[in-house]
């Protein structure tokens, strides 16, 4: 066999074939071997023929067929194997010369795993803000808890900022309904901002049983084409005016929010748990920041078959995020206002892509040349660890067995060790 290399960009390849009469010889012997499975003779059951009495029986064109099938198959994996390239696509053959039992010349194309070349890995710049948990950050948690332990009473006196009030409503621009302006049953805080700025004033001096309609205009700079700068009109209905009371800040309140004696304790363990968190962010952030730059640092060319399955990765996410708010994708695209399906994926997916796969091809080139490993230890005490999460879920329990299941928690094993070292490497003194 002769091969030729010819690289056509840096993510893709052309390889060349000729194969001779011995090696196609050896193609047609396992075409005809596999052939006779399906021949049956006289005196014989099928798939008991005999090689050579199946090799008179057999049809002259499938065995061609057969034939070529078998040689190139065999001759691409050799290639591509002997010249150390990585297909990420199965290749795009095209047979130029074919003459039976002489020779046959054919090409191979595919998009590969492009080399990889680094920046300097060990002198990224470090940037870490300093961790500080101020007093209107305690003060804010504070006041969520003394909601989440806040005494509620009905009233029959006018709705007034504070109260928790359920109402029914409608919205209408121009006389017509539009999506996503009714509700039933709605809950809603007088002076928590969740509506477009009038709404909830407008509630203010209704009582219960009121009916009522708030003219309002959504802002100019509102997510919705639709709605952005439009006149409407809410029909609200207001069913229920409950009084919010807020218990003291005092050390009663500590006691029931946890096992804390003084309110001194509670500000303790909220100060605490408040700086774990930020510098758990401070830390994601420096990941970030890093591979981010090793990117930047980086000769990353970006094989156009990972963009896409990235994109379609991305989407899926994005349609399921969506689903939680009750929203469908063809929804959010008149949102904002995109005239395709394909203007969104170009403007707002495929730059993440192309990011998230050079992230990940420079990871790899990293886990490479630092030697980095998950070990079978690992990565089963990583896979215990997913077990706990969905201990009380049968099916999900099951999916941990499946190879390819072990194999994804395996290379994000791999990536966290990767980023570590990253980290590791640039923070060390």
């Amino acid at each position: 066999m002769k091969a030729t290399i010819k690289n056509l960009s840096d993510t893709k390849v052309q390889v060349t074939i000729i194969l001779d009469a011995e090696e196609l010889a050896i193609a047609e012997q396992v075409a005809t071997t596999k052939l006779a499975r399906d021949v049956k003779a006289p005196g014989f059951r099928k798939g008991k023929t005999p090689v050579a009495v199946a090799a008179k029986i057999i049809d002259p064109n499938a065995l061609q067929e057969q034939t070529m099938d078998n040689a190139i198959s065999k001759a691409v994996a050799a290639a591509f194997i002997d010249s150390k390239i990585q297909a990420l696509d199965r290749p795009a053959v095209e047979v130029k010369k074919y003459v039976p039992g002489e020779m046959m010349e054919f090409t191979a194309e595919s998009e590969i795993l492009p080399v990889i070349k680094l920046g300097n890995y060990k002198k990224l710049t470090v940037k870490t803000d300093k961790i500080t948990v101020s007093e209107s950050d305690i003060v804010g948690t504070i006041d969520r808890i003394r909601q989440s332990l806040s005494e509620k009473k009905d009233v029959k006196r006018a709705a007034k900022i504070g109260d928790e009030t359920v109402i029914d409503f409608v919205g209408k621009k121009g006389g017509v309904a539009f999506e996503g302006g009714t509700g039933n049953d709605y809950t809603l805080v007088l002076g928590s901002n969740q509506f477009i700025p009038g709404f909830e004033d407008g509630i203010v001096g209704h009582k219960v049983g009121d009916k009522f309609d708030l003219n309002l205009t959504f802002p100019s700079d509102y997510q919705s084409a639709d709605l952005k700068g439009a006149k409407v009109t809410f029909t609200t209905t207001l069913t229920a005016v409950k009084e919010v009371k807020l218990p003291e800040i005092n050390d009663k309140l500590a006691a029931k929010a946890g096992p804390f004696k003084t309110m001194t304790e509670l500000k303790t363990d909220i100060k605490r748990e408040l700086t774990a968190q930020k510098e758990r962010e401070a830390s994601e952030k420096l990941k970030d920041d890093l591979v981010k730059q090793l990117v930047d640092a980086s000769n990353v060319p970006v094989p156009e078959i990972l963009v896409a399955d990235q994109s379609k990765s991305i989407e899926q996410d994005f349609i399921n995020n969506l689903s939680y708010q009750g929203l469908s994708l063809d929804q959010y695209l008149k949102n904002k206002d995109f005239e395709s399906k394909e203007k969104w994926l170009e403007t707002e997916v495929r730059d993440v892509a192309i990011k998230r796969v050079q992230a990940g091809l420079v990871l790899a080139e990293l886990s490479k040349l630092e030697k980095i490993e998950a070990s079978t230890a690992e990565l089963d005490a990583h896979v215990e660890t997913y077990k706990k999460q969905y201990a009380n879920n049968a099916e999900a329990l099951k999916q941990f067995e499946l190879p390819e299941v072990r194999q994804d928690i395996a290379n994000r094993l791999l990536t966290e060790k990767t980023v570590d070292r990253l980290v590791e490497l640039n923070t060390k003194k």
